[in-house]
């Protein structure tokens, strides 16, 4: 069985060796993109390079990503979807395309050096042209000249082979080409047929050479890039011919410490194998945002992460009477990222699971009663839901999950309704954020991304150097920034750092960009709390200054200079947790 560590590793030696540059994974928390809550993709923390900023490392290079994605996290369970995943990638900025990049991916897959796939089990999908862009014809080609019969190529539209899928909006986009891996125990029929769920995705590269403009046409991009992903959890179960992930060493070790606590069998029947599935994924998710600073809260990444934690805790209710100690599964997730992503003391990833899960099970107790009382006497509708979230703290989800398993559903509108009449915040909020893609470059998120850093340091200068960011999020409209500082800013203060703000835009600074070790960039008073996200290839880092004003450590992106900024004003100074402040600002 090849296990996730080998296939980490040789996807990594494979494209050293044809001169890329192992890059880091970015935090699973994005810094720079206001659209999702999470790293979903790859891509998400290259899109400034994408774009054409230059990328300190170079031109080519490869990575293991960190993503989670949860907008099908009522699917997971079955034998395909999770939260967290692993998403192997090989970029190209500019320089090689799609000669280089499928003869690359062929040769990783098929040479006995590598993986040592028998070609006859691969198929490929390629971009059949429409109205927009023509037929992808030199990939279709190239596919050809190694060996890939023509009965193997299939040709489909955008909403298959197209990036993003679709191509609805503007931006930058292109044709992909998809690798598929024949599984089914006979040998692989000679014509690849899309329906044949047999046929498992394994690879995909995109081809990014087009942007689409406000008015609905194309134009080619100047610099045209590669962009792949190969999940590595769907690819372990393809290359070990097995039937689900869960039968892979990701998950292996997880489900026999489930099994030991609930002393049932995986797979003795479908709702244990479901119910084992669910726990194993949330809580190796679980530990994978709290090693990136997620804690749980009833806001953005916090709120998420206490949904999952507390939808363990209701599947390892329904396995075991007994309450499941969700620490000891975490126990297992560690060892399988020690040494391959920065994790923080076990214990404290431990503590943070097992205290939620104390509190949630004494919620649960009570609003299950509850709920059983409201049924008896006839149903749970959204006044009734409403009710057990506000006054039992009883997640909407799980009503809607209870309603479900008695053939019900909660009335969402009603729901709304009085969740707005008593202006109690909502999970849809947390939940419209996973329907972004690429980061928003746009010119107000630039804006008030530049703004930030003037305001860092303004906090410094009228607060003290103890002040240091601890988070932030920027949206179109606003930013909002969390710093480490006791006590509640005054009214001086707030207006004090105002206008050193606004002095610093009126001065015109120039915004420079620079790339050093993150040595030089400490030696040169460059602020970073958060180093090790922006560092590359050789310990370097970006430096952003603006003027003489700032120095800080950033992974961008940035105005030219500040007069682009307009005018700073501050709505809002308030606690965000103990010893943190947080201050909403917008640029007029």
């Amino acid at each position: 069985m090849i296990e996730a560590s080998e296939l980490r590793k040789k996807f990594i030696e494979f494209f050293v060796s044809k001169g890329h540059v192992e890059i880091p994974s970015a935090s699973l928390v994005p810094e720079n993109d206001p659209s999702v809550l999470f790293t979903t993709a790859g891509m998400h923390p290259l899109v400034p390079f994408l774009l054409g900023e230059p990328h300190p490392a170079g031109k080519r290079l490869v990575d293991v990503q960190k993503c989670v994605r949860t907008g099908d996290i009522d699917e997971v369970g079955d034998a395909t979807h999770l939260t967290f995943f692993e998403m192997l990638g090989n970029w190209s900025l500019g320089d090689y395309f799609k000669q280089d990049a499928i003869a690359w991916s062929y040769e990783f897959l098929t040479s006995p050096e590598w993986l040592g796939i028998d070609a006859t089990n691969l198929a490929v999908t390629v971009f059949e042209g429409d109205e927009d862009a023509p037929f992808d014809e030199e990939s279709s080609k190239r596919w050809n000249e190694l060996g890939i019969p023509e009965a193997r190529i299939a040709r489909l539209g955008k909403d298959d082979n197209w990036w993003p899928a679709g191509g609805k909006h503007p931006g930058p986009q292109g044709p992909d080409t998809e690798i598929f891996y024949w599984t089914g125990p006979e040998a692989a029929p000679e014509v690849y047929d899309p329906s044949d769920k047999r046929w498992v995705e394994i690879w995909n590269n995109v081809f990014m050479q087009f942007s689409k403009q406000a008015d609905g046409s194309y134009e080619l991009l100047e610099q045209k890039n590669v962009d792949t992903g190969m999940g590595l959890e769907r690819t372990l179960v393809a290359l070990n011919h097995l039937s689900n992930v869960f039968e892979t060493d990701a998950f292996i070790s997880i489900i026999a410490v489930i099994e030991e606590l609930s002393q049932k069998k995986y797979g003795s029947s479908d709702d244990v194998t479901r119910s084992m599935r669910v726990i194993a994924d949330h809580v190796r998710t679980s530990v994978m945002m709290i090693a990136d600073g997620v804690k749980p809260s009833n806001k953005d990444q916090g709120y998420i992460l206490r949904r999952l934690i507390r939808r363990a805790v209701r599947e390892a209710n329904r396995l075991s009477s007994d309450s499941m100690n969700l620490g000891k599964i975490a126990s297992a997730v560690i060892p399988l990222f020690e040494g391959v992503y920065p994790l923080p003391e076990a214990g404290s990833i431990i503590l943070t699971i097992r205290s939620e899960q104390e509190k949630f099970e004494k919620t649960l107790e009570k609003g299950l009663k509850q709920f059983d009382r409201f049924f008896a006497k006839g149903t749970v509708g959204g006044v009734e839901a409403f009710d057990l979230y506000s006054t039992y703290g009883f997640p909407l989800e799980l009503t809607e999950e209870l309603m479900r398993e008695k053939g019900q559903a909660v009335d969402h509108e009603v729901f709304e309704a009085e969740f707005k009449k008593h202006q109690q915040l909502s999970s849809s909020g947390a939940e419209q954020k996973f329907k972004g893609g690429l980061a928003d470059t746009g010119v107000e998120t630039t804006r008030l991304h530049t703004a930030t850093h003037l305001l860092h340091k303004a906090l410094r200068m009228v607060l003290g150097d103890h002040v240091a960011q601890s988070g932030s999020n920027i949206t179109a409209e606003r930013l909002r920034f969390d710093f480490s500082h006791g006590e509640k800013m005054t009214p001086e203060q707030i207006a004090q750092v105002e206008k050193i703000v606004n002095e610093q835009i009126e001065r015109g600074l120039e915004v420079k960009c620079e790339t050093m070790t993150v040595e030089d960039a400490e030696k040169s008073g460059a602020i970073g709390l958060f180093k090790e996200k922006y560092k590359t290839v050789g310990d370097q880092v970006k430096v952003y200054s603006a003027g003489d004003f700032s120095k800080e450590i950033c992974g961008g992106p940035h105005v030219a200079n500040t007069k682009e900024l307009g005018h700073f004003k501050i709505l809002k100074e308030e606690a965000s947790s103990s010893g943190v402040r947080r201050i909403k600002a917008v640029l007029e």
